[in-house]
């Protein structure tokens, strides 16, 4: 009897759990094959519900990059000296400001001492043919009225690059000096006609070197001469 009773409990338990097996079904779908897949969001809809968790990436490009680069050049443009070393640097690799400048001074107290002695074969070699010419007819015309020039350089206080530029393969380089001197001018008789033994002048003189960049010779010569004072 009690085997009856726990066969009928099997059978009743096989329908509840048939049945509930078939009601789930019914609420979950089954699938066929052409379901549409499930909707995603679009970029901007996972933005806006995951706002808080979306981490920026600084921008590597675009307009920051550019406005940098933009920067750099318009630095460049404001510094026209510092563009013209560069393009003499860059077809001249042995080309160095500082040993330039250092060669520009010794360069303005030989060619400031042998103007002074008259020693124009020591300019020669210093001087470009027109600035030479000049020199030479100066020389000339002082040594004519037997008159001599006496000329102490006390020191060269600045010797700075005011310019600097390519034209072609000739390279130009425009250097303004500040000097301290005593400059006089004797006649013949040894009496001072021009200039104070006893003072010492500040001279201000702008001169402008050139080399040949594809030259072998490594020196500058003088091309051009001027005085502010």
């Amino acid at each position: 009897m009690s085997e009856g009773f726990q066969f009928f409990d099997i059978i009743l338990f096989a329908m509840i759990a048939g049945f509930l097996v078939f009601r789930l079904r019914n609420v979950l779908g089954r699938r066929t094959g052409h379901e549409r897949p499930p909707e995603q969001l679009s970029r901007r809809g996972r933005a806006e519900q995951d706002d808080d968790d979306i981490i920026e990436l600084p921008d590597r490009g675009g307009a920051a990059a550019d406005a940098a680069f933009e920067a750099d050049g318009d630095d460049a443009d404001e510094d026209p000296l510092a563009a013209g070393l560069a393009g003499i640097g860059a077809v001249d690799s042995s080309f160095d400001p500082d040993d330039f400048t250092s060669g520009a001074r010794n360069a303005f107290e030989m060619v400031v001492q042998a103007f002074a002695a008259g020693d124009q074969k020591a300019l020669r070699g210093l001087l470009n043919d027109e600035v030479f010419d000049n020199f030479r007819s100066e020389i000339e015309r002082r040594e004519g009225m037997n008159n001599v020039l006496e000329t102490t350089l006390i020191g060269i206080k600045i010797a700075d690059i005011l310019e600097a530029r390519m034209e072609g393969r000739i390279a130009f380089i425009t250097v303004k000096f500040g000097t301290e001197q005593v400059n006089v001018t004797r006649d013949q008789g040894g009496e001072v006609i021009e200039g104070d033994p006893n003072h010492v002048a500040n001279v201000t003189d702008i001169w402008t070197f050139a080399r040949n960049t594809r030259a072998r010779d490594p020196n500058w010569t003088l091309v051009e001469t001027r005085s502010q004072n």
